[in-house]
């Protein structure tokens, strides 16, 4: 089955659009992204494929999930969060063990981004938040980066306090893709109760890294934006 999919991979690849995406995705020496391997595939492709093989078996997902190229990979979570939206709790479970135990494959923000919050976050929602807290205490960027985007799960349901303590846990993260996603969140926050998010920012703004404000403040009026601005510089 992995060499079926693969072959309609090969097939939906554009050269062109790969050299794009390498340029995109900082796959340098030395960069985030370092080595990823790209076919050239647009998204709505991929969600395409995903639909269709859904209900491949468990090790065909993990074989792509493995693969050395980053559409691939995206399918592979595509459809492991087709599998969570519609499954039982015993279903999302394995999804989920399956999930934490290759972090070392979802090896980018957009892998993160897209199933973080459906896999873990969706998990976790009536459960123990400690697995969110040692993937944010975690030594590798993208464990840190699942962790604060499970969340947006919980924010969308109303629930603040699970993204302002990992917040709180990473203001001194040194990843400029942690203070994106940590100011994404908080902005996510602010959307839908202003004074939970100024609550925040007025205990931690002075200690926060400039793109993590900037992002958490980039809907505010901009009277008060320009003042947070101000008093950290």
């Amino acid at each position: 089955m992995v060499e079926e999919i693969q072959r309609e991979l090969d097939r939906l690849a554009d050269p062109e659009k790969a050299a794009i995406h390498r340029r995109f995705f900082k796959i340098g020496k030395g960069e985030y992204g370092e080595g990823d391997v790209f076919r050239g595939i647009r998204v709505p492709e991929i969600r395409k494929l995903a639909k269709r093989y859904t209900d491949i078996p468990r090790k065909d997902t993990e074989r792509l999930l493995h693969s050395p190229f980053h559409e691939d990979r995206a399918l592979a979570l595509m459809i492991l969060v087709l599998r969570c939206v519609k499954s039982d709790e015993a279903v999302r479970r394995e999804v989920y063990s399956l999930y934490l135990a290759n972090t070392k494959h979802i090896n980018n923000w957009d892998l993160v981004d897209m199933s973080a919050e459906h896999i873990v976050g969706g998990f976790l929602i009536d459960k123990d938040k400690e697995p969110l807290m040692r993937l944010a205490d975690s030594n590798i960027l993208w464990e840190r980066r699942i962790a604060v985007m499970a969340t947006f799960h919980f924010i969308k349901k109303g629930r603040f306090d699970e993204t302002l303590m990992i917040a709180a846990r990473l203001l001194n993260d040194p990843e400029d893709l942690i203070h994106k996603a940590v100011g994404w969140m908080l902005r996510e926050i602010g959307k839908r109760d202003m004074t939970a998010e100024e609550t925040f920012l007025r205990k931690h703004y002075l200690r926060m890294p400039r793109t993590m404000l900037r992002y958490a403040i980039e809907r505010f009026p901009e009277a008060i934006r320009l003042a947070y601005l101000k008093r950290t510089t």
